[in-house]
């Protein structure tokens, strides 16, 4: 028996699953690395670390499978996106610690470059908003605080990568990337799939540091070392590999991935749909040999980071696990609303000058109130998005399928259930961002022979149909925005 190997380099840890034929985890291993903060708004990590955590996960979960590299049919790669890397082409040492997508330095060159344009300037081509979030500004900010690596990167010594180019590049020696992260550098031509000389020009990233651009189910090269020989088969965005995990094929297909943040992806179709209401256009996902599948996105910069700063700032509980029970407690949040603008507001306001607040505070309000405004907050944060996307793109959601972290609440997905108006359906496997990169790398290699087969694998867990009443529904939604508005202007 064969099985398919995914390696998860995320925000905070890296983790390896193992899966069977049935999309089943066989065995997991997982190991956190340093978050780096060397000032406010700056967030980094060490690839090298990284890179050696991503070996031993690997090497632990097969050990904790019971097999070798020589039961591995091939290994697929999510990671996290817009995380930027540069490195030396001869002797691979990473030549600064990578820029983590959360950070914000780029600040001020985000607004230097929307001074022509807007923070619409690059939209139509890249499908992006102008802001700190993502990849190609990063590489520029790197480029003018370091002149000698400007120099080094336009004599062709030095290459970029998101954490799956890094990762490609040291299991294979191969300098590649997928197109689901070449969509979130702000570099890439939504239309051509290719890197495009205006936007480089603009940004100002030299071409030849760039990644090929491949799909995301291909056969990128054979891994070396303790891995001689597998198939490094498919790469992923993590949000990308969630949409793929979910079996999203078809457009108007939607999940609602909850963690750090929460990233609702909507499956659109194979032409991409620029968006008036604050969203992003991206590539869902492109097969080896056909044409790319676009998706809308809303990215919620704060959802379970929300009831970690509960637990560590405020004391409110001691596990995150206490959360779903000291909401039930009470019948709704009593009035209070907590908008979690800790660094600005992401889709579909995009405000940078937001700042969270807790609002309609009462001496009627306990600990309990403020842990079940604290879920609320998520839920409504992915209603004002799941509106955004039927305005964008006239497909309003029938369902939603989640995962993540926070679906272990029960609370939280009955009321996303009933602010949104549409069953929210739970899978068997909730780790579906490697169950998507597992997915592509088995594709590429015929592990699996078509989509059919992985819909064929996925099933419900637990479904929560919408319970509540239209009024009051519409009631708490303006109590929301009303809450929303009082954020803005703070910066």
């Amino acid at each position: 028996m064969t099985f398919i190997a995914a390696i998860d380099q995320g925000t905070t840890s890296s983790r390896c699953i193992v899966f069977d034929d049935a999309g089943c985890i066989i065995a997991v291993d997982q190991r956190e690395h340093q978050q780096i903060f060397p000032r406010p708004g700056w967030v980094e990590h060490d690839p090298a670390e990284i890179w050696l955590n991503v070996q031993s996960c690997v090497n632990n979960a097969l050990q904790r499978a019971g097999i070798t590299r020589s039961d591995l049919a091939a290994i697929g790669i999510t990671n996290q996106r817009e995380t930027t890397v540069l490195w030396d082409r001869r002797t691979g040492e990473p030549v600064h610690n990578a820029i983590v997508w959360q950070d914000t330095r780029t600040d001020a060159l985000i607004g230097s470059l929307g001074r022509d344009g807007g923070q619409d300037r690059f939209r139509e081509r890249s499908g992006l908003p102008l802001a700190t979030y993502f990849s190609g500004p990063k590489i520029r900010w790197l480029l003018d605080a370091h002149p000698a690596l400007r120099r080094r990167a336009e004599a062709s010594e030095l290459l970029f990568g998101t954490m799956d180019t890094w990762l490609i590049w040291n299991l294979t020696g191969h300098h590649v990337t997928d197109v689901t992260n070449a969509s979130r550098t702000m570099l890439m031509n939504l239309s051509t799939v290719d890197w495009d000389d205006e936007l480089l020009a603009a940004i100002g990233v030299p071409r030849q540091m760039l990644p090929e651009i491949r799909p995301s189910s291909c056969v990128y090269g054979e891994a070396g070392g303790p891995l001689h020989g597998v198939p490094v088969a498919g790469a992923l965005g993590d949000q990308q590999a969630a949409l793929f995990g979910q079996t999203c094929f078809a457009p108007g297909d939607a999940k609602c991935t909850y963690g750090t943040g929460a990233f609702l992806l909507l499956n659109t179709g194979l032409n991409p749909t620029l968006s008036q209401a604050g969203l992003i256009t991206t590539v869902g996902y492109q097969l080896e040999g056909q044409p790319p599948v676009y998706a809308l996105e809303g990215s919620i910069a704060v959802a379970g980071s929300l009831v970690q700063w509960l637990r560590d700032n405020l004391g409110l509980i001691s596990r995150a696990s206490d959360m779903d029970e000291l909401a039930r407690s009470v019948p709704d949040s009593g009035g209070a609303v907590i908008v979690p603008a800790f660094s600005g507001l992401f889709a579909p306001h995009w405000r940078s000058d937001a700042r969270g607040i807790i609002a309609g505070l009462t001496a009627f309000v306990t600990k309990a109130h403020l842990a079940r405004a604290a879920l609320d907050a998520t839920a409504w944060q992915v209603r004002e998005v799941a509106d955004a996307m039927a305005a964008d793109s006239g497909l309003p959601l029938s369902e939603l399928k989640v995962d993540g972290g926070m679906t272990a609440s029960d609370v939280l997905l009955q009321t996303q259930a009933d602010v949104l108006d549409v069953p929210v359906v739970r899978p068997q496997v909730t780790e579906t961002t490697c169950l998507g990169a597992a997915y592509a790398a088995g594709l590429a290699v015929g592990f699996w022979p078509d989509l059919d087969a992985l819909r064929a694998n996925w099933r419900a867990e637990a479904t929560w149909e919408p319970a509540m009443a239209a009024t009051d529904r519409e009631a708490g939604y303006q109590r929301w925005r009303k809450a929303v508005a009082r954020t803005l202007d703070w910066i």
